[in-house]
């Protein structure tokens, strides 16, 4: 049964789950440059923003430890800290596009299908994430513990996924970037 605080945030949920993707996708296809602006492309991100998503991915890691030695103060605070980075990782990715000339994967045959399956799989997880971060994290801090385990058994996967072919799209796709 849900909680009165799960039940106050379910509306925003949603609403976030919709406006963040819609928001990015938009700004994603602003180009600051293109429209006339005068802005210095912001080509030092992509390693600090994919750093971000590694450093996500050791702290969901270590939440799990956390939780798993029955360190509920730990725990939450390292879910925390992953939201956070997701939300500055996002303000990042965004930020580098709207200022950037789009990079084109350079690589051939094979590696090419690989690059395009994780891409493509990163980011529509990284959609899909969104409700059940969100979700998973209200259930914790309304104690609705074993609802949130177990949401949280889907939620965890996902979100190490995102945050490690983060790392790895970056790895692939750096040789291309233009040094503009």
């Amino acid at each position: 049964m849900e909680s009165n605080t799960e039940q106050k945030y379910n509306k925003w949920i949603w609403i976030l789950s919709i406006v963040i993707p819609v928001v990015v996708a938009i700004l994603f296809g602003v180009n600051l440059q293109k429209l006339g602006y005068d802005v210095k492309p912001l080509s030092f991100l992509p390693p600090i923003y994919a750093t971000i998503n590694g450093l996500t991915a050791v702290l969901l890691f270590l939440a799990v430890a956390a939780i798993k030695k029955g360190n509920k103060q730990l725990h939450e605070r390292l879910i925390k800290c992953c939201i956070a980075c997701s939300v500055a990782f996002l303000a990042m990715y965004v930020a580098y596009h709207m200022t950037s000339i789009e990079t084109k994967f350079g690589g051939e045959g094979f590696i090419r299908y690989v690059y395009f399956f994780i891409l493509i799989t990163h980011i529509l997880l990284s959609i899909i994430i969104i409700p059940f971060v969100l979700f998973t994290f209200v259930r914790g801090i309304s104690e609705s513990y074993a609802r949130h385990k177990k949401l949280a058994r889907i939620t965890y996967p996902m979100w190490m996924y995102v945050a490690v072919t983060g790392v790895i799209v970056y790895l692939m796709i750096s040789p291309y970037y233009i040094n503009a």
